[in-house]
């Protein structure tokens, strides 16, 4: 019965090797296609966790902004001097948390590039990614500028007030009628 096979492979003249080479090529082309369209949605999964940490940074950075201190609004328009800021807010004494965690940058899992001021405070946070980003358009309103985006690095997370904060938290006593009459 084994001599039966033996003479059964050697009538085949490598074609069965033929076979398995075919096989080979067939499942590492189809391996190498998975790894792609896998690194594609893990990069797609990372350039969404990009924008929502990043928005988080700009939202927090707004807060830190807008607040001012608690009850002493002097510190209102101060940006923070760092990160660590928008945890626990030193300008006031009660625990003031303006972002729940700091997250590290989901491109790169390391630090933000800091964004700041003529006076050295954060005024925003980019990743350091030199990717080449999927989405080019359709953001919202405050994020236009990542448009056309030739890398991540180039999606700037930051916030600039529209008006001047202090002008804009102004509330008159009393209101006064425009035409004169009392009521």
């Amino acid at each position: 019965m084994i001599s039966a096979a033996y003479r059964q492979l050697q009538k085949q003249n490598g074609s069965a090797l033929l076979v398995v080479l075919v096989m080979v090529v067939i499942v590492g082309l189809s391996a190498g296609i998975a790894g792609r369209s896998w690194q594609s949605i893990v990069q797609r999964a990372n350039e969404a966790e990009l924008f929502w940490r990043g928005d988080q940074y700009r939202r927090a950075i707004q807060s830190y902004y807008e607040y001012g201190g608690g009850d002493q609004r002097k510190f209102v328009g101060q940006y923070p001097a760092r990160l660590e800021d928008l945890l626990k807010d030193p300008r006031s004494l009660a625990t003031r948390k303006h972002i729940r965690q700091l997250y590290p940058d989901p491109l790169t899992d390391g630090e933000w590039v800091l964004i700041k001021d003529k006076g050295g405070r954060v005024v925003g946070v980019q990743s350091g990614s030199e990717q080449k980003p999927f989405q080019q358009d359709g953001f919202l309103p405050e994020y236009e500028s990542f448009a056309g985006a030739s890398t991540y690095a180039a999606w700037k997370f930051q916030y600039y007030p529209k008006t001047n904060p202090s002008a804009a938290k102004v509330v008159p006593e009393r209101a006064v009628p425009e035409s004169g009459e009392n009521r």
